[in-house]
């Protein structure tokens, strides 16, 4: 098992009045030929946004792009015609394909949001873009970890174009979890969002994030309550 921490502290940081970011990996102005991705997981930024203000029109290709809002709503606009808002519960995906453009604004015009946007490079290249959100249950991830995102078709998750899961779990203080790698080869980053867990004899804090590779399954246990986002992905195309 190889183990690589990202501590909180350690992250990347922007600040440009209507957006506060915090970059896991080099982004914009942010640099660290040491952060650069794990495996084909490329960005994964804490941004929160003012109300009423947001990232205008801009392009993306090939890439699958993620955003989790932990607090308030976003409001998403994009050339293939979709125009949606996502809040609190919904996780939403992007996959970017041939090229698209696209805006995101905070859909709110008294509080702020909070969300996680996160890349993973694809698997096919130059698809046609799509994009899809859903709303997920909580109480489907209490005490158990929740697939929200996977490369399988019908199977209640958004899919993603690329061998790549991602779960979301809340835990009480004192529980335990086993998360078993669905593909060989596969690593995982675990992204703390909230409390305090023990994992691979590490002790992880609010927004601490740990990858690990060249494993079966790990054991995850709360030492306060609280609420993880689990990434697996290939660590080479």
């Amino acid at each position: 098992m190889k183990t690589t921490i990202h501590r909180a502290n350690t992250r990347g940081f922007a600040d440009h009045g209507w957006l506060k970011s915090s970059h896991t990996f080099s982004f914009a102005g942010y640099h660290n030929p040491e952060r650069m991705r794990f495996g084909l997981l490329r960005v994964l930024n804490d941004d929160i946004v003012q109300p009423g203000k947001g990232f205008g029109t801009h392009p993306h290709d090939n890439m699958e792009i993620v955003s989790i809002p932990l607090s308030g709503s976003l409001a998403h606009k994009d050339s293939e015609g979709n125009e949606h808002i996502i809040k609190t519960g919904d996780v939403q995906i992007m996959s970017a394909g041939s090229g698209l453009y696209h805006s995101e604004y905070n859909a709110s015009k008294n509080e702020p949001v909070n969300f996680l946007q996160i890349w993973v490079f694809p698997k096919l290249r130059n698809i046609k873009p799509r994009y899809d959100q859903k709303t997920f249950n909580f109480s489907e991830r209490k005490k158990k970890l929740q697939t929200t995102v996977s490369p399988e078709l019908n199977n209640g998750t958004l899919w993603i174009n690329q061998d790549a899961y991602f779960s979301l779990g809340s835990f009480e203080a004192g529980t335990q979890n086993k998360y078993e790698i669905k593909r060989k080869g596969n690593g995982l980053y675990l992204f703390l969002i909230e409390g305090s867990i023990d994992v691979a004899e590490e002790n992880l804090g609010k927004r601490d994030a740990l990858g690990i590779e060249d494993i079966q399954s790990i054991e995850i246990k709360a030492v306060e309550n609280s609420e993880i986002l689990l990434i697996e992905v290939p660590m080479s195309p």
